[in-house]
């Protein structure tokens, strides 16, 4: 009885499916023919496909953007050391404005003042750089803590993880 349940509703789905393509095959936009709006089809997919392939091109070209910036402030930082050890990450959220944000905080092994330039990297779920930033933690006195945030530089879709990149302690 089950086996000719399943036959049967098997067998109706596929007559919808010849149904819906012969209907799909028979229509077109304003009595053109069957074959236009195949072409009218076709060509929406690819203007689809070159929308994507751009935003994909433009999401790259603004992490690396970030990417240099980043470089370029880590660069300014005179007698920094390794600090990498000494970063924690809190949980990724989105703010009001749609921004991705991590709790950073800093843990200042030495007796002195120190600043931190914390390099935080925002990811996809595949490890992907989506985007970079440099959060400073400036004057955590020494054997104590400091708090920033991190904040993304544009609005960051999909599930975003928070990596720590290069950090230095000066």
């Amino acid at each position: 009885m089950m086996a000719a349940v399943a036959w049967a509703r098997g067998a109706a789905g596929g007559a919808v499916l010849v149904v819906l393509a012969f209907g799909a095959a028979g229509c077109s936009d304003g009595g053109g023919t069957p074959s236009g709006a195949v072409s009218s089809a076709a060509a929406a997919v690819k203007s689809a496909g070159e929308a994507v392939s751009s935003a994909a091109a433009d999401a790259a070209r603004a992490a690396e953007s970030a990417a240099a910036v980043a470089k370029d402030k880590l660069a300014g930082v005179k007698d920094g050391v390794d600090a990498s050890g000494q970063v924690s990450l809190g949980p990724v959220a989105t703010d009001a404005e749609g921004r991705t944000t991590v709790p950073v905080t800093v843990r200042n092994t030495d007796g002195e003042q120190k600043s931190f330039a914390v390099q935080v990297e925002f990811k996809d779920e595949g490890g992907k750089l989506l985007d970079t930033v440099v959060v400073t933690v400036t004057d955590v006195a020494g054997h104590g803590t400091g708090t920033g945030t991190a904040r993304s530089t544009h609005g960051l879709s999909g599930t975003v993880r928070a990596e720590t990149g290069t950090a230095l302690r000066y």
